[in-house]
């Protein structure tokens, strides 16, 4: 089965942690933490700030590692690096989402999640006050 690596950025700013709406593919319309693949020679950190400046068009500033997730989707495997970042230049513009919000820790469970990011989202509850 394939594998593709790639980083996520779980972004939380002012209380609040930003979920985004894939907009494409054959997880359309499912919600996640926001990112995608690493390049050749690429640092994860270096691939996150560079992926949420293309989809978002911001700055993040990767604090750290929250949790690596290997899920089994049906055509390949993942691995997903998430990051606790914070933001730290511009407001997030959705150039690859179809819709965006920014969920209290209350809220985490109100948006269905894509497999791989559940995961993602139980760790994060671990960490938020």
């Amino acid at each position: 089965m394939k594998t593709i690596e790639v980083v996520a950025a779980v972004i939380v700013h002012d209380g609040k942690v930003f979920a985004a709406q894939r907009g494409y593919g054959d997880q359309k319309d499912g919600w996640e933490f926001p990112g995608g693949k690493m390049e050749a020679g690429e640092t994860p950190e270096a691939a996150l700030v560079r992926e949420i400046r293309e989809e978002l068009a911001v700055t993040v500033t990767p604090i750290k590692l929250l949790t690596t997730v290997e899920y089994d989707y049906p055509k390949f495997h993942l691995t997903m690096h998430c990051f606790l970042s914070s933001l730290t230049e511009g407001e997030p513009q959705l150039l690859e989402h179809e819709a965006a919000k920014w969920l209290t820790k209350d809220e985490l469970d109100t948006v269905a999640w894509l497999p791989a990011d559940v995961a993602a989202v139980e760790a994060l509850k671990r960490v938020l006050c």
